[in-house]
């Protein structure tokens, strides 16, 4: 690695007592100073820090709803009205974990796209993005079992569909919804196994996958919006001629970014914590109640777009599998990408126009889900998912001997 040629400087007293036990210089050095990351970095990059931000934020406000939460059928939803009335700041807690539920989504959705934008996933790449999209779906899991556990009479029907989908996968279908339950229905047995998992199983996976994403990232460097390699040109010290040191340079940049981002949480948090019902359900508020389903049966806005697909045909099974094919399309989008160059700065117009309609449709399909599944909503449904599909479908063929723009061989910045 760049600068690790660099002596160390010889420590005295309790840092020099430290580092001979644990390298705390050196993985300032390997990490930090000596990581070198590239000059033109925008705007686009700080959501992977973001990302960090909301895991962190996340795992902390859990486990303090934890300390409070009382698992059960009978117990779950007065637990946590007692958090949100009887704790001290518990109220604080449990909007802080709602709302940041859902700006961790946001700012994973808009990572992903700027992987898109500057073809983030191609070669060298590939495990890097595979591990990200490991991270989603273990995201998604967590997200999905955290939102059952309030008991609050969405969460209820909510579970009763989403769990019921399995039922569809031919022959283990019922079994396995049988198991994922662990009882004919949606109950006590369902709370257990979902809180074991959210607090415990799936944190460990979630936060595993993160550090080999990590790794994965420093092994091969970042990405930049000129999709150029900048290890491949290097100064006679070794180092990338495009290149700077990540700290203090990105550091403090990033700290500008996390504080933006905080300011509009705080915002959210103290303001509008259900945010008109896209971050918590008005039925969210009532204790699940198997006699009375809500009006209208809606999943939490992060899970919307995959909803209005499921919703997009009339058949149960198919709607299914289009849901999982949704997902799936973006684990194997490396293989789908023949452009010769990474950056949408020097690809072709109809690449271009490709990714601004996936963009909308999937912004399409996430207020669709929200919505009755009925007239002219379920016709937009089947278009916008048509859409959906034809981006990643038709990508080997748009994408293969695109006419590009040259590259240049060193980084741009026009911005600046």
């Amino acid at each position: 690695m760049a600068g690790s040629n660099d002596a160390l400087p010889v420590r005295t007293g309790f840092l020099g007592w430290l580092n001979k036990r644990l390298p705390v210089d050196q993985f300032m050095r390997d990490q930090l100073t000596g990581y070198f990351a590239p000059k033109n970095f925008n705007f686009w990059y700080y959501f992977g820090v973001l990302s960090l931000v909301a895991l962190v934020l996340q795992l902390v406000t859990g486990i303090f709803l934890t300390m409070h939460y009382k698992v059960g059928e009978t117990t779950a939803f007065d637990s946590v009205e007692y958090i949100m009335r009887e704790v001290p700041y518990g109220w604080l807690l449990r909007y802080m974990h709602s709302t940041g539920a859902s700006f961790f989504f946001i700012v994973v959705y808009l990572h992903m796209f700027r992987a898109f934008l500057y073809g983030s996933y191609k070669a060298p790449r590939e495990l890097l993005w595979l591990f990200g999209m490991f991270v989603y779906l273990a995201l998604m899991a967590e997200a999905f079992m955290g939102y059952v556990l309030p008991w609050g009479n969405m969460s209820f029907w909510g579970a009763q569909v989403i769990v019921n989908l399995f039922g569809t996968i031919p022959v283990i279908g019922p079994g396995l919804v049988e198991w994922i339950r662990g009882d004919y229905g949606i109950a006590d047995a369902t709370l257990n196994r979902f809180f074991s998992l959210h607090v415990s199983a799936v944190p460990l996976v979630l936060l595993l996958l993160v550090a080999l994403h990590l790794v994965a990232l420093r092994q091969n460097g970042s990405n930049n919006p000129d999709g150029i390699e900048i290890k491949e040109k290097k100064g006679s010290d070794g180092k990338p001629l495009d290149g700077i040191p990540f700290h203090p340079y990105y550091t403090v940049k990033d700290l500008v970014g996390i504080g933006v981002f905080l300011v509009a949480f705080a915002v959210v948090v103290f303001f509008v914590p259900t945010f008109g019902g896209l971050f918590l359900e008005g039925p969210n508020f009532e204790p699940a109640n198997a006699l009375s389903t809500p009006e209208h049966i809606a999943p939490v806005q992060y899970f919307t777009p995959f909803y209005a697909i499921l919703r997009a045909v009339p058949d149960q099974q198919i709607g299914a599998l289009l849901m999982a094919l949704s997902i799936i399309c973006f684990i194997v989008v490396p293989w789908l990408d023949r452009s010769p160059v990474k950056s949408t700065r020097y690809r072709p117009l109809r690449w271009k126009l490709a990714l601004a309609v996936f963009a909308v449709s999937f912004v399409a399909l996430g207020y669709l889900g929200l919505k009755p599944a009925d007239g002219l909503y379920v016709l937009l449904a089947r278009i916008f998912t048509a859409l959906y599909f034809a981006f990643f479908v038709l990508m080997p063929l748009y994408t293969r001997g695109e006419s590009t723009s040259r590259v240049p061989e060193r980084l741009t910045f026009p911005n600046h």
